[in-house]
């Protein structure tokens, strides 16, 4: 499963978002029903896990951090923790809780970002910052792929 673009969009009066129907249609072939919604690790924006997605996400995270690893079920437990299950309604909309809305930044105007195997939900000016900065993307795509494992 693979999400790639970016779409504008605007939460409603009760903070629904409309999925992006380019969106809904690759969960849908994945026969995707849930998403999982959680502030991202790095940026002020939200990112919404397909379910397996996010399952494989925690496997992974639980199976390295260890029943007795303290540090680690630290972690596991500020990583799940600040998570939510969405579904979509009829119309493809699932309500954004106001405490995201707010971790985000988000006012009313929206930007969609398909990353690999998660979609992103940014504050319409903090997308356009970031993406303003793709003049450097080249510079920083060629140091990171030359760069020895």
């Amino acid at each position: 499963m693979r999400f790639t673009g970016n779409i504008d969009a605007k939460t409603d009066a009760k903070g629904r978002l409309f999925l992006p129907a380019t969106f809904r249609r690759i969960l849908q072939e994945e026969s995707e029903e849930r998403l999982i919604l959680r502030r991202d690790v790095f940026q002020s924006c939200l990112v919404l896990y397909p379910e397996s997605v996010w399952n494989k996400q925690v496997d992974a995270l639980a199976e390295r951090a260890g029943m007795f690893d303290r540090r680690g079920r630290d972690m596991l437990r500020r990583f799940v923790a600040d998570s939510e299950t969405v579904t979509l309604d009829a119309n493809g909309r699932f309500l954004v809780p106001k405490r995201y809305l707010a971790m985000a930044g988000i006012q009313n105007e929206v930007r969609f970002i398909g990353v690999d195997n998660t979609i992103e939900v940014w504050a319409l000016d903090a997308a356009q910052r970031m993406l303003a900065e793709n003049e450097t993307l080249g510079d920083d795509l060629e140091a990171f792929m030359n760069e020895q494992p």
